[in-house]
């Protein structure tokens, strides 16, 4: 059961995400996307941690007190703006750095699309925005300029719909007709 549900929630957002890259023009990305959920590290314990309505990487993390899955894909996929950390050169520790425009396009493709997932029938346009801000509140170690973009993003979702924030990012955000 966890395996055929992890894997169908697996195959499911990658459609969706695909389908959104595509809109925008990223094909590769929308190829490539998540392909390291498929790795043994991520895929088992994705299996093993499978509830269906959210991420398997928080089961893992409070009972291991880390997520090994998570370790392992946020360093493996540069939608993700945990990648984009790197040690401040004014010595502040790490910090996060601005991500180039194309992969906070996927970044945005990817919450949508997870959004979409695990809210089912219940999903809303503003719930991706919803989960930004909640995560915003945490401290995460994502770079200025790359929060006030996806927020830009979001907000565009949740506001105006699906099809004037595609339009907004591909043009004005990527530069594509």
């Amino acid at each position: 059961m966890n395996f055929w549900g992890h894997l169908r929630t697996v195959h499911r957002h990658r459609a969706l995400v695909r389908k959104y890259c595509f809109r925008l023009g990223l094909y590769w990305q929308g190829l490539t996307h998540d392909l390291s959920k498929y790795s043994p590290v991520e895929f088992w314990a994705g299996v093993k941690y499978f509830q269906g309505d959210h991420s398997p990487n928080d089961a893992q993390r409070r009972a291991y007190g880390y997520s090994a899955a998570w370790l392992h894909h946020k360093g493996r996929n540069r939608h993700h703006f945990e990648y984009w950390t790197d040690y401040s050169l004014k010595g502040e520790g790490i910090t996060g750095v601005e991500m180039p425009k194309r992969y906070v396009a996927e970044m945005f493709c990817d919450r949508l699309a997870a959004s979409r997932v695990y809210r089912g029938k219940d999903f809303d346009p503003g719930d991706p925005y919803k989960f930004f801000q909640r995560s915003m509140q945490k401290r995460i170690l994502i770079a200025p300029e790359t929060a006030a973009l996806l927020e830009t993003m979001l907000v565009k979702l949740r506001d105006e719909g699906e099809d004037a924030a595609f339009d907004y990012i591909r043009k004005e955000v990527l530069g594509r007709p």
